[in-house]
This record gives C-alpha cells, structure tokens and sequence, in this order.
C-alpha cells in the first residue's frame, strides 16, 4: 500500500477517535461548571484519551504486530502488549497528578480514585492497541495482496520471457540440426538427446507453474541444459560445470538459474576456448551460492549488458520472490561476464 494511503487512513482514524471522545466528554460534562472549569477539564479529558492511546495503538502498530504477531508468538505478544498498556496508564497519571491535582472539577467528572483512572486509562489503552492490531493487519494484508498480484504479473512475464529467450526458435534449429547430425552417426546417442530436448520443453512447459520447485529438478534441468549445449561443439573442455553439496528437500523457485546460464552460453561465442563457460553450484542448509561466469570476445555485441532475458526482468523478479533473503553481484571485466547470486533456501 502507498504511503499516502496509510498516512490517510491514519488520519481518517484520528479524526473518527477525537469525533467519539469529544462527543464523550460532552455527555459527561453536562453538569460542570464550564465557566469555571471548561478548559482546564478539556484538557485532562484529551490527555486521557490521547496520551495512553497514542502510546498503546503505534506501540502494536509498529513493533508488537512485525514482531510478535506475525510470527505467532501469541504469549510474549500478550505480555508486551500487557506491559504497553500499563506505560501508557503509567505516564498518564504521571501526567495528571503533575498537571491537574487538585482540580476543582475533577471530582464531578467521577475520576475520585487512583484505581478508578488507573482503570479508565487502561481500557483507553486497550481499545487503541487492538485498533492499531486492526489497522497494522489491514495494511499488511493488502500490501501482500498487491505484492502477489506483482509477483504473479512477473511470473507471467518471466514465463513468456523463457519461452521467448531460451528455448528460442534459433536453440532449437541449432539442436534438432545436431541431433540430426547425430542420428547417422550415432542413433543411440542421438535419442538420447532427444529425450533430454523432450524433458525441457516439459519441464518448461508442467513443471514450473508452482511458487517452488525441488532444487534436486532444477538441478536436473540445468545439466540436460548444458548437455544439449554441449553438441554445439567438439571441445570437450567448452563448458565447465560443477554441483557441491546435498540438494534434497531444498525447494527453490523454479527457473532461478537457468537465464543466467542461458545468457552465459548466447555470449560466449569462441566454442574452441576451453572453460568459457564456468559454473559452480554450492548448496548448504543455510544458502545456495550460484556462480557463473563466461568469456566474450572483446567488441561482440552486447557484450556491456548481457541481457539475453533481461538483468532488469531478473532482479525484479528475485527481489520479488526473495526479499532481504538473497544477493546479486554482477560484474563484467577483463572479456569476462561473471554473476553471483546467494539465497537462502526453503
């Protein structure tokens, strides 16, 4: 939600609260003396209303509700929330025993008692703090609404980019070329590739519709990625391609690799060079390190941004789909494109 819509709606509770305490303090001041006590008295009524409200509803607005309540920690929400309210009655009374006492108008106002304002405030405090719950809740839960509305808008978006990007029409003449190739040469070793082409276009096409995938897939999809790229030249030594570390039950979100892999491969254009293509996959319960870098000819084209399914599309998507939970660095010297990414799996 934008900032100026939560400012509005703020103030629209503000003005909702002074409108009920003033009509309040009009229904239990009807009998006081207002010439004698009219303001003095307005002014403890506010103070008691606002002082302890104030404290109470942007105490669970702002710290009790991110960090007890939407993290379900119901007994240490309930004691802080306890222990908010009773500032607020406490700086209050500090407040009005400094300020008011004695007042020749309190005691028609039924305020005789420690206990009895004590009580008044508290219940003041109260009200606030569940509204501030209230109002914190209703943010929080259109801002998640619109954030998936996004995400599923970019998802969209990535889909159509993949398609478009990586199993492009050029992949695809280039590899059933070489599969054709293949075919009178080696049969067998021509099916195969065919299978891995088939598994690809499925996984693409069923696998990857979920918010997350098994890392132990991706992981799978990628290998056949780099086989099928593989045929595209003799040298053994073209691509250099390593996993370390247990992928099972690691979940990812599906595809988070592959484009960067993809644009590694569509800019590294001398297949003869050995190791122009390099990727590392460190996996540990706590992050998965994705590394991968590629030689480019110095003056090929888009050589200055590698952009094959967008830098800009993919780091969206990533600060989308891992918020505070990932990192990118990028970086691009010495005929040498080079991508670092960290997330922390689920």
């Amino acid at each position: 939600m934008k900032k100026p819509v939560v400012v509005l709606l703020h103030i629209a509770y503000w003005i909702m609260y002074m409108y009920l305490v003033g009509m309040f303090i009009i229904m239990v001041s009807h009998d006081v003396d207002l010439k004698e006590t009219n303001v003095k008295l307005i002014r403890v009524w506010l103070s008691c209303f606002f002082i302890p409200g104030t404290i109470a509803f942007y105490f669970c607005y702002t710290i009790l509700f991110s960090n007890f309540l939407t993290k379900k920690r119901l007994l240490a929400l309930l004691l802080y929330s306890l222990l908010v309210f009773f500032v607020g009655v406490l700086v209050e009374e500090a407040f009005l025993f400094l300020y008011i006492m004695p007042n020749p108008g309190f005691a028609k106002m039924g305020l005789t008692s420690v206990s009895g304002i004590a009580v008044l405030l508290f219940l003041i405090a109260l009200v606030n703090g569940v509204m501030g719950f209230v109002l914190k809740g209703f943010v929080t839960w259109y801002s998640d609404l619109k954030l998936m509305e996004e995400l599923n808008k970019k998802n969209y978006e990535m889909e159509l980019a993949l398609v478009k990007n990586q199993i492009n029409p050029h992949f695809l003449f280039n590899t059933i070329n070489n599969i054709d190739v293949l075919i009178m040469k080696d049969a067998a070793q021509a099916s195969a590739y065919l299978n891995k082409l088939s598994d690809i276009m499925r996984f693409m096409l069923y696998e990857t519709k979920t918010e997350k995938i098994p890392l132990s897939k991706e992981l799978t999809y990628i290998e056949k990625y780099i086989d099928l790229q593989k045929i595209r030249t003799s040298n053994t030594n073209y691509v250099n391609y390593k996993v370390e570390g247990d992928a099972d039950d690691l979940l990812i979100a599906p595809m988070l690799f592959i484009p960067f892999i993809e644009n590694a491969f569509k800019h590294a254009e001398n297949k003869k060079l050995d190791n122009a293509v390099n990727i590392k996959i460190n996996i540990s319960k706590e992050m998965i390190t994705f590394e991968c870098e590629n030689k480019f000819n110095e003056g090929a084209s888009n050589n200055d941004e590698q952009s094959g399914l967008g830098n800009e599309l993919i780091a969206k998507r990533l600060q989308l789909l891992y918020p505070n939970k990932h990192t990118l660095d990028v970086s691009n010297k010495n005929q040498t494109y080079y991508v670092k990414l960290v997330v922390l799996p689920v």
